[in-house]
């Protein structure tokens, strides 16, 4: 019998180790350390300096394929605009995020804040044509959606008055999938001088920084660790909503966790690489005597 033969491992038990290490996290938080970057940390800033004056649109341009990073995401900022007692306008570009992802997060997240719908905050659902409905926003929010995501008129209510265009507007926050996100940077942005903030899946996260480094976004989060970067900043400042976090029904899809799992499950992978690495150069070797 050879080395080779005698150091062979089954790959159940490589799938076995695997999913304790995934699960491990969830039923006992680690809490890994997690180091806020400069393109998330703007975000946080610029939200700390608004307030109940000011009104920020978030858009849901993502679908249930995102749902696993950008979710976390949309919680950990809405939680913070609200908050802050900023004027929430939630829409979308994306066929299933206003009508699906926009009331799924709110609905989980409304209860925890005295609010008053159609005052506090909107979700007016998903409008079809992307850069078509944004050119119309920088004339007339309202005209652009007549009714909400329920089909309830909006002519009349209070932040409907108060975010009649893009001059009304302090920030957008477009947490995208696809090419949506760009849409944002480099049509509100660039040609209306908004200020675009977007969250986006980590795959998608290396083509935004050339917008960021551009000027055309004043921050970026990327992917899941974006998320727990964020969820980090917000529990920091606010222990109330790190304490929501750590509710049962939170701990398996909060960002944190998430990273967690992240970490120990590529320790483990990079483990098995390094020890298939060092058989096969010991085989190579055992093979040339």
């Amino acid at each position: 019998m050879n080395l080779k033969s005698m150091l062979y491992i089954d790959r159940r038990i490589i799938y076995l180790l695997v999913s304790i290490g995934a699960l491990i996290p969830i039923i006992t938080p680690i809490g890994l350390p997690v180091m806020p970057t400069k393109p998330v940390a703007a975000l946080f800033d610029a939200i700390e300096k608004m307030g109940p004056e000011d009104v920020v649109i978030v858009s849901f341009d993502y679908g249930p394929s995102s749902e696993p990073e950008l979710n976390p995401m949309a919680e950990a900022i809405l939680r913070h605009l609200f908050t802050r007692k900023i004027k929430v306008v939630v829409m979308a570009l994306f066929p299933l995020g206003g009508n699906e992802e926009a009331k799924k997060e709110l609905s989980k997240i409304v209860g925890e804040f005295d609010l008053r719908y159609g005052v506090d905050y909107i979700n007016l659902g998903y409008k079809e044509g992307a850069q078509a409905v944004m050119k119309r926003m920088a004339v007339s929010i309202p005209d652009v959606f007549p009714t909400d995501a329920d089909g309830k008129s909006t002519q009349g209510m209070p932040i409907m008055d108060r975010a009649r265009n893009y001059r009304d507007v302090a920030l957008v926050v477009s947490l995208a999938t696809g090419i949506i996100g760009e849409y944002w940077a480099n049509l509100v942005n660039a040609q209306f001088g908004v200020d675009v903030s977007v969250g986006c899946t980590a795959v998608s996260a290396p083509k935004y920084y050339a917008y960021l480094r551009a000027g055309q976004m004043m921050s970026l989060l990327g992917g899941l660790k974006g998320a727990s970067e964020y969820e980090k900043l917000v529990g920091d400042e606010y222990p109330a909503i790190r304490q929501t976090y750590e509710q049962p029904q939170e701990k398996k899809i909060s960002a944190t966790t998430g990273m967690d799992v992240q970490s120990i499950v590529h320790v483990i992978i990079i483990a098995f690489i390094v020890f298939g690495n060092a058989i096969y150069f010991m085989t190579r070797k055992e093979g040339g005597k």
